[in-house]
């Protein structure tokens, strides 16, 4: 399981520190792509695996599945890390998420995920503001905390 959070820079190549708890868990190599809300997710090989058999038994006649479908393969790139613990990240994923300089690296339970330190803050502070209200509607999924 992946969590915490993490200050990182990306370098003028486009290649971002991974933290070191991380590595082991995400293996020899990683599948890197767009994610939701203008970050980047990474999935071990085995958990993209699991996405894609979930994405696999979406309905091809449905717009909405083929345009999800898309976009997360589309943007879907193979990476390893180098000896120093770094990723480089190709430049249309660091367009899509805004990475410039400053990112956060976050553990998010079987993904980790990659944001420009701007748009992160502006997030997480929108998120801040309603997080009762978003833990009140999670117990219509039989969330309770």
């Amino acid at each position: 399981m992946f969590m915490g959070e993490f200050q990182h820079s990306i370098d003028d190549k486009g290649r971002v520190i991974i933290p070191a708890k991380f590595r082991e868990s995400l293996g020899s190599s990683f599948v890197v792509t767009r994610g939701l809300d203008q970050c980047l997710f990474v999935y071990p090989m085995e958990e993209w695996g699991v996405m894609e058999q979930k994405l696999k038994a979406l309905p091809l006649m449905k717009s909405d599945a083929r345009a999800f479908t898309r976009f997360f393969f589309s943007g879907a790139t193979e990476c390893e890390l180098d000896k120093q613990g770094r990723v480089n990240l190709p430049g249309n994923l660091r367009e899509y998420a805004k990475l410039d300089k400053d990112c956060v690296v976050l553990g998010v339970s079987n993904r980790v995920e990659i944001w420009s330190k701007g748009i992160w803050e502006s997030y997480f502070n929108q998120s801040e503001e309603a997080f009762n209200d978003i833990a009140e509607k999670l117990v219509d999924f039989n969330f309770d905390l």
